[in-house]
C-alpha cells in the first residue's frame, strides 16, 4: 500500500539501464516517504533477475514469469500492471520513456484514471496548495520536465488520483547501487489471475533488431555540433577532433534536421541525454531542448562566433571564434602536446 513502483524492462535477461536509473531515483523517494519500494519484471526464464534488481534498493520484487510475456507484447503487459496496481494500490509508478514505456504507461494511466506526465528531467517530493479549494496536499510527487516547446520549465502534480505516474528517459537519471547485498521479497504474479485469453491474440512471429553502432551514453568525451557548423562538409572537423581525444561526436536537433548528422548521434530533450566528462559544443545556441540532454556534463566548452549565445552562460570554458579555425588549432596543438 503507497508503495513505490517501478516497471522494468528486460531484453535477453538483462534489465534496461532506465529502469535501473528509476530504482536508484525510486529509491530515493521511497526513504523520503517512508514507503517501501517496489519493482516489477515480466518475462520469460526470469530465476535469478534479483540479482540485478535487490542492490538497488528493492523492498519488493514481483515477478511475471510466463514464455507468454516475452518477447513484449502490450495486452498482457498492461492487464498485469492494472490489475496489480488495483491491488496494491502504489502512490507513485515509474517507467522508462522507452518505446516499451510510451506504449505501456499511457494504457496503464488511462485504465486506472490516474494521468501521466512524460519525458520528465527532475523527480521531487514536495507539498501543493489549492488556493481555489482552500486544500493542502502533503508529499505530493513533483513531475518535472520542458514544456510550450522547451520555453519553460514546468512542475506538474497529480493531487488526487494514483499512483502518480511518470516517465523518465534514459541516461536523465543517475544510475547509483543502494547496497550490494541488500536483499528484497519476492513475489510471484500469478498471470492467468491478472490476464485473459484475450490478452494474448497476439503472437510475434519474428523479431528483427539492429543495434546502435553509436554509445553516446558510455563516451567520456563528446564533441557536439550545432545548426552553427553550417554544412555536413564541416563535421568532419568535429569527427577529426573527437577521433583525436578519443570521444564520439553528437549532434542538437536543428544539425540533424538539417541533415549535418544522422539521427543516432541526436543529444537533447528529443534524443539521448548524455553525462561525459567532457562536453565540446560546436556552433550550438544552448536552448533548454538541447542542454537538457547533456546539462549533466562535468566539463562544457564552448566554441560559437557568438559571444552572447545561451550556451556561453551554461560553459566552464567559451572559446569565441570560428570554428572553422578553432577546432584545426585544438586538433594541430593536442597532437603536437600528446604522447
Amino acid at each position: 500500500m503507497n508503495s513505490v513502483f517501478v516497471y522494468c524492462e528486460i531484453e535477453e535477461g538483462i534489465v534496461a539501464d532506465v529502469s535501473l536509473e528509476l530504482l536508484t531515483k525510486g529509491r530515493t523517494l521511497a526513504t523520503e516517504l517512508g514507503v517501501k519500494l517496489e519493482a516489477i519484471v515480466l518475462g520469460n526464464n526470469l530465476k535469478g533477475v534479483e540479482k540485478q534488481i535487490f542492490p538497488y534498493g528493492v523492498d519488493v520484487l514481483w515477478v511475471g514469469d510466463d514464455k507468454r510475456l516475452a518477447p513484449y507484447t502490450t495486452l498482457p503487459h498492461t492487464s498485469i500492471l492494472v490489475n496489480l496496481f488495483k491491488q496494491e494500490k502504489p502512490q507513485i509508478a515509474f517507467m522508462g520513456a522507452s518505446s516499451i514505456g510510451r506504449d505501456l504507461g499511457p494504457r496503464v494511466s488511462s485504465a486506472l484514471h490516474s494521468g501521466l506526465t512524460a519525458d520528465c528531467t527532475s523527480l521531487e517530493i514536495g507539498d501543493y496548495e489549492d488556493k481555489k479549494n482552500n486544500k493542502i496536499y502533503h508529499n505530493l510527487l513533483y513531475q518535472i520536465r520542458p514544456a510550450f516547446g522547451g520555453n519553460i520549465v514546468a512542475t506538474i502534480v497529480n493531487p488526487d488520483c494514483r499512483p502518480q505516474m511518470a516517465t523518465v528517459r534514459e541516461g536523465v537519471m543517475k544510475k547509483e547501487i543502494f547496497n550490494a547485498g541488500h536483499q528484497g521479497e519476492i513475489k510471484t504474479i500469478d498471470v492467468n489471475k491478472f490476464t485473459s485469453p484475450e490478452d494474448f491474440v497476439i503472437h510475434v512471429i519474428e523479431r528483427h533488431m539492429e543495434k546502435s553502432k553509436v554509445n553516446l551514453k558510455a563516451a567520456p568525451i563528446i564533441v557536439a555540433g550545432g545548426y552553427g557548423v553550417g554544412s555536413k562538409e564541416n563535421f568532419q572537423l568535429l569527427h577529426e577532433l573527437a577521433t583525436v581525444l578519443g570521444g564520439e561526436v553528437g549532434a542538437s536537433r536543428a544539425a540533424v534536421d538539417a541533415g549535418f548528422c544522422e539521427h543516432e548521434r541526436q543529444i537533447g530533450q528529443t534524443g539521448t541525454t548524455v553525462r561525459p566528462k567532457l562536453y565540446i559544443a560546436c556552433g550550438i545556441s544552448g536552448q533548454i531542448q538541447h542542454t537538457a540532454g547533456m546539462e549533466e556534463s562535468a566539463m562544457v566548452i564552448a566554441i560559437n562566433t557568438d559571444a552572447n549565445a545561451p550556451i556561453n552562460k551554461f560553459a566552464d570554458y567559451v572559446i569565441t571564434g570560428d570554428l572553422n579555425v578553432v577546432i584545426p588549432k585544438m586538433i594541430q596543438y593536442y597532437k603536437k602536446n600528446s604522447k
